[in-house]
């Protein structure tokens, strides 16, 4: 037998519900626009059971508002996509720019999930509230480091924290943040707050893939690129667009499918890495 044999023809068969019996939360997931719901849809339709984390107060602040039928519309919208007869989907609430938040949250979700999460998607983010460089206060500072950076990796440490109680080598635990592609081309300078934010997570990816890598967990952070989540519209819109190969805005599906698929065993080699998922987008 060679000393590294190819799979057989049995292992290479994959079951079309790869993830049945696991279990995610994912945060951000408050409205069917967005990023979080087209993620969490993806992973109900691979037979995961769901968390769905919602922030609704910050939806109610922006410009595209919250949703207008509520939690429970998201969450029923995401269960018409379960594909796995035993698995169920649960959401709540949670202001993560609570230091104490995240580990409240994580513990509620595994609580619902029958006492474990196996994958953890950090979607939410903080939108607004930012400046360029010369109008940027630590107030704004402050406010875009709690929710983006801090309660994300107070999130991992609570994950952690779980998935270390359970036996070792156990399959399954995926950790995927999310980044803005800041460090590309000319950065964000209309918001220095959330690009520092989410840079920190980007440079932070290796490192918690290497802290969590005696837990079986692959870390990775994906940059989704522009993303038509209901905030742009008209002549920037159609300019935006153009700058893809496409002709098409990303959709919340196309990075879903990325990040879904990293949650799978097909995605097991694979760790600490920032992947972008922009259809090509080009900045110049």
């Amino acid at each position: 037998m060679p000393r590294f044999p190819h799979p057989t023809a049995a292992a290479l068969r994959r079951d079309p519900v790869p993830l049945r019996g696991r279990t995610a939360l994912v945060t951000g997931a408050s409205r069917r626009g967005g990023i979080g719901f087209a993620v969490a849809r993806r992973l109900a339709a691979l037979g995961a059971s769901v968390y769905l984390h919602h922030h609704v107060p910050h939806d109610d602040t922006q410009p595209w508002g919250a949703d207008p039928g509520g939690p429970e519309a998201v969450a029923d919208a995401v269960r018409e996509a379960l594909a796995d007869p035993a698995a169920r989907v649960f959401h709540g609430p949670g202001d993560l720019s609570d230091p104490d938040a995240p580990a409240r949250l994580l513990a509620r979700a595994a609580d619902a999930l029958g006492g474990r999460v196996d994958i953890l998607v950090a979607n939410h983010a903080l939108s607004g509230r930012d400046g360029t460089l010369d109008t940027v206060d630590a107030a704004m500072l402050d406010a875009h480091w709690a929710v983006d950076t801090r309660s994300v990796v107070l999130l991992v440490q609570a994950y952690a924290r779980l998935r270390a109680a359970l036996p070792p080598r156990s399959p399954g635990g995926r950790v995927v943040m999310m980044t803005s592609g800041q460090d590309i081309a000319d950065g964000m300078p209309h918001e220095v707050a959330y690009a520092l934010a989410k840079g920190a997570l980007a440079s932070a990816t290796r490192t918690l893939a290497t802290a969590l890598a005696e837990h079986s967990v692959t870390v990775n952070t994906v940059n989704p690129g522009p993303v038509d989540t209901d905030y742009l519209t008209g002549e920037a819109y159609e300019a935006v667009a153009a700058c893809f190969p496409a002709g098409r805005w990303g959709m919340p599906d196309d990075p879903a499918r990325l990040i879904a698929w990293l949650t799978t065993d097909e995605a097991e080699w694979i760790t600490g890495q920032v992947i972008a998922s922009e259809g090509g987008f080009r900045r110049s």
